[in-house]
């Protein structure tokens, strides 16, 4: 799969110790063309080089830390690498049922093909809602985390 980083222990994404993976493609940089300027908290990240890894291998990592206990797949946009995404998640139900969590810019009735099919694993939760400079943040319950947007939230699929 190709990333553009990961992050073994990140505490500050998710409500539990997580290991993040930085998906590379962000088609068409949604937020900056809504609001009309470069707002993109991903930018920097969109210029970093791919990486090549294969998910086994992040997943022995994770498994082999005993200080995560969740996977966090965000920016650029995880969903515009839906094949990756997928993949990883199906390989990494076989070897453990923590929590899943996806950072995405979609709303849910953008990416709904994709939530029926998320819903047949348990334990993933999204983070839905595009970046809107300017507005304040709230605390998301099921996150455990201050989101950047009113419009953002969270959601438990099963």
């Amino acid at each position: 799969m190709i990333l553009k980083g990961v992050i073994f222990e990140d505490f500050v994404n998710y409500r539990k110790p997580s290991m993040v993976l930085e998906f590379p493609i962000c088609k068409n940089f949604k937020c900056d063309k809504e609001c009309g300027e470069r707002v993109c908290q991903n930018s920097l990240l969109a210029q970093s080089p791919n990486i090549e890894i294969y998910p086994i291998s992040l997943i022995k990592k994770y498994l082999n830390n005993p200080i995560s206990e969740a996977i966090v797949c965000q920016g650029l946009e995880p969903f515009d690498s839906w094949p990756d995404l997928i993949n990883f998640l199906y390989c990494f139900r076989q070897y453990s049922q923590d929590d899943f969590v996806i950072y995405t810019g979609y709303t849910e009735k953008e990416i709904q093909d994709k939530i029926d099919t998320l819903k047949n694993f348990k334990n993933v939760i999204i983070k839905f809602g595009r970046y809107i400079p300017n507005q304040p943040k709230h605390f998301d319950e099921v996150l455990g985390v201050s989101l950047a947007s009113p419009n953002q939230y969270a959601k438990i699929l099963n």
